[in-house]
């Protein structure tokens, strides 16, 4: 069902394991466009308009014959297009019904108009996040990607292999601010046990611990040092000639200021690819900040063939690898064909095609 950001990618995600997707948008109007860009080129589109007569027999033919049914209105539109849990798993017990909001279904912010950073806000994370002075919002990656699209893939397979022991279906309340709480339970457990500071840059991971930080170059350019362990703290300590940095010393947080201070005045001296060169033997958790125009050709995305020509650029490749039933790309699958696969006759598919 229309969607933007978390459940296209899911359905992308879904689509290149394999599965039959249909999505349902409804017609463009004066001020709107039916979007045909990002995560929505491997299925094909059935354009309804849910308010009209019939339209929502349609979609309750195909669920018929689906396994998943995703939608991501606020809470209540379903209902009233007739399209709510109730009458879909009438029509098939078997379904898996995943409703993707920011809010979840209930509590006093369900029906309230939100996006991304309002979620991550909400959770307390965002303002964990940033340099002292001020929070700082790191794209919009946690609210709709981690904690949208990976809770909804996550429950919807898990869903679907209890449905396999049970032969029931059941309906997901797939909140993004649920996802971001659950990605973040390290820092909340961490804060609980009053072992995480609420002040930013006082924390190891948060940017205040010399070996876990970003350094800039010679050239503008940054890298990212990420020595948690001792020993790889030694030796890249040893290979630049401050050897205390390997110690026990560069746990303790009063020696934090003055060893960053130092790292960052001998990482200003040369460039960053000439210190990727001249550490490159050095065991260590030291890698480049590449941009988003970089990465695609460095060399460990070339060997895993990480990313593919797309939309003039470079886009990743379908993830996680499978041994035996390799996810792939798909393009454009035919609308006909696929409603087909759901089980709906040919009159009716050739009366929705016009």
């Amino acid at each position: 069902m229309p969607a933007v950001g978390p459940l296209p990618l899911a359905c992308n995600t879904l689509a290149e394991m394999g599965a039959t997707i249909v999505r349902i948008d409804r017609p463009a109007g004066p001020d709107r466009k039916n979007p045909g860009g990002m995560h929505q080129g491997n299925r094909p589109t059935l354009v309804l308009d849910l308010k009209q007569a019939g339209a929502s027999e349609v979609v309750i033919d195909l669920v018929r014959g689906a396994d998943v049914l995703l939608e991501g209105y606020r809470p209540g539109v379903m209902e009233r297009l007739g399209l709510g849990p109730d009458v879909c798993m009438a029509a098939n017990p078997r379904l898996i019904y995943g409703r993707m909001t920011g809010w979840g279904q209930e509590g006093p912010l369900a029906k309230a108009p939100g996006h991304d950073l309002n979620y991550l806000a909400l959770t307390g994370l965002l303002s964990a996040m940033g340099t002292r002075d001020e929070p700082v919002f790191p794209l919009n990656l946690m609210g709709d990607f981690a904690g949208g699209t990976m809770l909804c893939l996550t429950g919807v397979l898990a869903a679907l292999l209890e449905t396999r022991r049970s032969g029931q279906g059941q309906v997901l309340d797939i909140a993004m601010i649920d996802g971001i709480n659950l990605i973040g339970s390290m820092v909340h457990e961490m804060q609980a046990m009053g072992a995480w500071k609420p002040e930013r840059r006082s924390n190891m991971l948060d940017g205040a611990a010399p070996f876990y930080r970003l350094y800039q170059c010679k050239d503008g350019k940054w890298l990212a040092l990420g020595s948690t362990e001792i020993k790889f703290r030694k030796t890249i300590g040893d290979a630049l000639g401050f050897e205390e940095f390997g110690t026990l010393a560069s746990s303790d947080p009063a020696n934090w200021k003055w060893m960053s201070a130092r790292l960052a005045s001998i990482f200003v001296t040369d460039t960053r690819d000439n210190w990727m060169e001249r550490l490159r033997e050095v065991e260590t958790c030291l890698t480049p900040v590449l941009d988003l125009a970089e990465a695609p050709g460095h060399p460990h995305f070339l060997a895993r063939e990480a990313f593919r020509r797309k939309l003039g650029g470079a886009v990743p490749n379908p993830a996680p690898r499978f041994s035996r039933t390799p996810a792939a790309p798909i393009e454009s699958p035919e609308l006909g064909e696929t409603l087909a696969k759901f089980g709906m006759a040919p009159d009716a598919i050739a009366n929705l095609r016009g």
